[in-house]
């Protein structure tokens, strides 16, 4: 079963890093295991300065913010922590400050991932600066 996971993220980073959508891809405890070159411009960093950070690292190292009350958003309250917590999509707006500095207002999508319809293996994050 753990090869089955490992297979369906590996295949899941391969779709990440060929395509121009910025994706976010953690596991089923929620650490970061890639990010691809698109998002590296909205995090302000790249996947090889930034490593793998557990759920409470990536959720609050681009301190991400309600857009309609400025209050920060838990990671548990992401759309990825969602996708982590409930195991079903979510999608919402937020803004972040990216690594370099720079905040954006950014919308995200996150995804459960499933090896089987019963065998959850992850999430991925969707992403894009929002326009404005």
């Amino acid at each position: 079963m753990a090869d089955e996971h490992n297979l369906v993220l590996i295949l899941a980073r391969g779709l990440a890093s060929s395509i121009a959508t910025p994706v976010f891809l953690v596991d089923p405890e929620g650490t970061l295991v890639y990010f691809n070159e698109p998002a590296e411009g909205i995090l302000g960093q790249s996947y090889a300065d930034s490593g793998s950070m557990t759920l409470e690292e990536w959720g609050t190292r681009f301190r991400p913010i309600d857009p309609g009350s400025g209050t920060p958003i838990p990671p548990e309250d992401l759309p990825l922590g969602i996708a982590l917590t409930h195991r079903r999509p979510a999608h919402g707006p937020l803004h972040i400050v990216g690594a370099d500095g720079v905040a954006r207002e950014i919308a995200v999508t996150a995804l459960p991932l499933f090896a089987k319809s019963d065998e959850f293996i992850g999430a991925m994050a969707i992403f894009w600066e929002a326009e404005g």
